[in-house]
């Protein structure tokens, strides 16, 4: 048996049209446009390559991109007095702030500054808090975008096993929370997990999430599973995920391949969720298929 390849470049262009349709009504029907403001700090490479990925696919689909670049000795103050002029900005109707943010500042402090009905990250203590509790919420892109692949690929999620390997507040965390919305039967294991092997052995779905270059091994996986790997490790061997993928894919019943999986849909989501917000706050309905 070889693994079904699920893919997420395809998906999230098709996405991608489907926002594109959403912005161009927005615009003909009320005379609106969504607007995301994207704010970078310091000159680290990586961070760059991803701020202007995310500003391109912005004008791309029809929306207003605004970028602000700080130096990376930038006083804490002054980021947050950015953040509160963005919050007051009708044209912005998504702020994200591109981590990681330099040493001097408080992550928390910077991300919670942001206006929750702006948060299109999804990464604010009250949508997290939303979430937890069933409430509507911004999403985190990332977990949004697995949420998505998985429903195409399964359909109903209710009464499957389920395993995050991962706790943190962008991926494994609320993940756990959309799966545990769609009635799937939910384990978080981590780095203390006893037996992970064996917890991987029962899953029907296993999303790997904890940052390790191939460290899901493929006799973990249960015969059939569908496996969403969001790792992105660079190696010497080029970008890899956090499964074993040639392994796994003798084993899996689906999985999504790195690169060109579950990456390519956490920007589009990022641009769903910013059609979402600005929906929401123009009391305009909400896209259908653009949220959980």
């Amino acid at each position: 048996m070889t693994a079904e390849l699920i893919d997420g470049k395809g998906f999230a262009a098709a996405l991608r049209g489907r926002i594109g349709e959403r912005v161009a009504a927005m615009k003909a029907d009320h005379g609106i446009i969504p607007g995301l403001a994207v704010v970078l700090v310091g000159d680290d490479p990586a961070s760059g390559v991803y701020v202007r990925s995310k500003a391109k696919a912005t004008v791309e689909v029809g929306m207003e991109s605004f970028q602000h670049r700080l130096p990376a000795d930038t006083p804490q103050a002054d980021l947050l007095a950015l953040i509160g002029r963005l919050n007051d900005d009708p044209r912005v109707n998504g702020i994200l702030v591109q981590l990681p943010l330099p040493a001097h500042m408080d992550e928390s402090a910077v991300i919670n500054a942001i206006a929750p009905e702006k948060d299109v990250d999804g990464f604010t203590v009250l949508n997290a808090g939303r979430l937890a509790t069933g409430q509507k919420a911004m999403v985190p892109c990332t977990p949004l975008g697995c949420l998505m692949l998985l429903r195409d690929r399964l359909g109903a999620l209710s009464g499957l096993n389920a395993l995050v390997i991962g706790r943190s507040n962008i991926v494994g965390k609320p993940m756990a929370q959309l799966l545990l919305a769609d009635s799937a039967t939910v384990t978080v294991a981590h780095s203390r997990t006893r037996d992970l092997p064996e917890l991987c052995r029962r899953a029907d779905i296993l999303v790997a999430a904890m940052g390790r270059a191939r460290f899901v091994q493929g006799d973990w996986i249960r015969p059939g599973a569908t496996v969403i790997d969001v790792g992105i490790n660079r190696t010497d061997a080029g970008l890899v995920g956090d499964v074993d993928f040639d392994a796994a894919q003798g084993v899996a019943g689906a999985i999504t391949p790195v690169p060109g999986g579950v990456g390519p849909m956490t920007i589009a989501c990022l641009l769903a969720n910013t059609v979402t917000a600005t929906a929401r706050t123009h009391g305009l309905p909400e896209p259908e298929g653009l949220t959980p």
